[in-house]
């Protein structure tokens, strides 16, 4: 891993840096590593077949569908969602908690997609030049960056992976996450419930959602764009889109279950 941050901080030092689906990919892999031994990752075989299964019914139609899509629930009672390059996607038991019905599920993962289709942290890396590159991925990939640094990169709550994402970034997942779920047969209605839900939870109890807002800011004119998309669907195909499902439940029972979250630790 080491290797490949080196190779890309010296093309990068020369001229502007372009990292291919090839590197993108390693990185991805190497993270994810670092991520799955960091993090407390549920290990339940029907909690995770459910999750790839539904997450997989997405990608697998976008335009990215030649990655290896993989999906873990990370074992956390903070709301939060984040992707890793390379179709690395991670959802929090707090959020999945919260969720009243596939749908709202399916468009958090819809939205993650999207970051991922777009290469919106692999452009991060890609406007950063010269030595920065260098210090930024190895910080982030590697995890050489020890205490403060490495915390920021690898949150054990799931949060804060890479740097908080732009409106525009955002607003791009969004679309995305329209586009992809309307394509797997998946209303798009839950994108909206679930971001009023959460910005309503906000509200209330603030630091209950802290870790999805601290990545994803979230705000009203989002949730209006995509209601604005949701409005021009035709009735009858609104109407032909899934919006909950008995599997869904069961796995949300499932995952109510388990035994209580770990409380935070610190990263070492």
């Amino acid at each position: 891993m080491k290797r490949i941050v080196v190779g890309i901080a010296i093309t990068c030092s020369l001229t502007a840096c372009a990292i291919s689906q090839q590197q993108e990919v390693q990185m991805g892999q190497e993270y994810a590593q670092q991520i799955n031994a960091q993090l407390p990752i549920v290990q339940d075989p029907e909690i995770n077949r459910y999750i790839n299964v539904l997450g997989d019914s997405i990608a697998r139609l976008t335009a990215r569908r030649d990655l290896d899509w993989q999906f873990f629930i990370v074992d956390s009672k903070e709301v939060n969602a984040f992707a890793v390059p390379g179709g690395f996607v991670y959802v929090n038991r707090g959020l999945i908690e919260r969720a009243d019905q596939m749908d709202e599920l399916a468009g958090v993962l819809g939205h993650e997609i999207g970051h991922v289709v777009r290469r919106h942290t692999v452009k991060q890396m890609e406007k950063a030049q010269g030595a920065n590159i260098g210090v930024t991925l190895a910080c982030v990939l590697t995890g050489v960056c020890n205490n403060q640094a490495a915390g920021a990169a690898i949150n054990v709550l799931g949060g804060a992976v890479f740097a908080r994402f732009s409106r525009q970034d955002e607003a791009e997942a969004d679309q995305e996450g329209f586009k992809n779920t309307v394509r797997a047969g998946i209303s798009p209605v839950g994108m909206v419930t679930m971001f009023r839900k959460l910005l309503e939870e906000r509200k209330s109890h603030p630091g209950a959602v802290a870790s999805m807002f601290l990545t994803h800011p979230l705000e009203e004119d989002r949730i209006q764009a995509v209601q604005a998309q949701i409005n021009q669907l035709p009735p009858a195909t609104l109407a032909s889109l899934g919006a909950d499902t008995r599997n869904f439940h069961s796995f949300k029972a499932r995952i109510l279950s388990l035994p209580p979250s770990p409380p935070p630790r610190q990263v070492q």
